[in-house]
């Protein structure tokens, strides 16, 4: 039985750091690792066509050669993304950049930002491309992925999108009627200091975050419950640190210093 799974692993620890050519040789020679069944596997992993497929593993097979700089045969193939959709880089790095946040029409992003979510996101504005050439487009806009390789996610509830589509109509509504609408977030307890956090996030290539290379507990900061607050009309946040166990009487407490520090004019006129 072949592993298809693995398949997709291997392609797309690879896929990025290859053009044209070099993907589609790729395929081919996996597809003949695999025998019978190979192309149609090959295919469906890594989201080639079998078509595709096939012709890699004839030119991973016969050992074919092009000239310097080439990755196909004169006049063949297709116009790239980028010229039939002029307007895909720039929806890409929209998706991608912290600054939609002032979007007025979307005042809360939930998309998780791997590429496959993005490809989906793309999808739904009109732009269709496979999530494999989302992560070629986005190391063309010099965007990298840092920090920890944990990239798995869990299958997500099938009335997700239902339910925050409400949410954010809800957090529209309220901003429309100038009344308050936080997000907020609590989280175990954190050591201070410049630490290691785990995930990752798309940034400018070659500048991850600096942080320290040991994560032993500061003697003199130790560790804290963190508690967030996030004014979404000012994009003014809050954070409340205790150094108590996490209850909700601390939650609330949390949320009444921000209410009496933002004095009730966070909002405008919310009364």
């Amino acid at each position: 039985m072949i592993d298809e799974h693995a398949i997709g692993e291997r392609y797309r620890a690879v896929a990025g750091e290859l053009n044209e050519r070099q993907r589609r040789l790729w395929a081919g020679a996996e597809a003949l690792s695999h025998g019978r069944g190979g192309i149609a596997a090959v295919a469906r992993a890594s989201g080639m066509s079998e078509q595709t497929v096939s012709r890699g593993r004839r030119e991973a097979a016969a050992g074919e050669t092009l000239g310097p700089g080439q990755v196909r045969v004169r006049g063949a193939g297709r116009k790239a993304l980028t010229q039939s959709d002029p307007g895909l880089l720039e929806a890409l790095e929209a998706l991608v950049l912290d600054e939609a946040r002032g979007d007025p029409e979307s005042p809360l992003l939930w998309t998780a930002k791997s590429v496959r979510h993005l490809a989906r996101a793309l999808g739904e504005q009109g732009h269709q491309i496979h999530f494999t050439s989302v992560a070629k487009y986005l190391r063309e806009l010099d965007f990298s992925l840092q920090g920890n390789r944990k990239t798995k996610e869990g299958s997500a509830h099938p009335d997700r999108d239902g339910q925050f589509r409400h949410i954010n109509q809800t957090v529209k509504d309220a901003l429309d009627a100038r009344q308050p609408a936080i997000s907020v977030d609590t989280k175990k307890k954190e050591l201070v200091g410049d630490f290691k956090n785990g995930g990752q996030e798309w940034r400018p290539k070659g500048d991850p975050v600096k942080v320290r290379t040991h994560d032993f507990k500061d003697k003199v900061l130790g560790k804290v419950n963190p508690y967030g607050v996030y004014d979404i009309a000012g994009n003014e946040g809050w954070v409340s640190v205790g150094i108590d166990a996490d209850t909700a009487a601390f939650a609330a407490a949390s949320l009444l210093s921000w209410w009496r520090g933002c004095q009730n004019n966070c909002v405008g006129a919310c009364g």
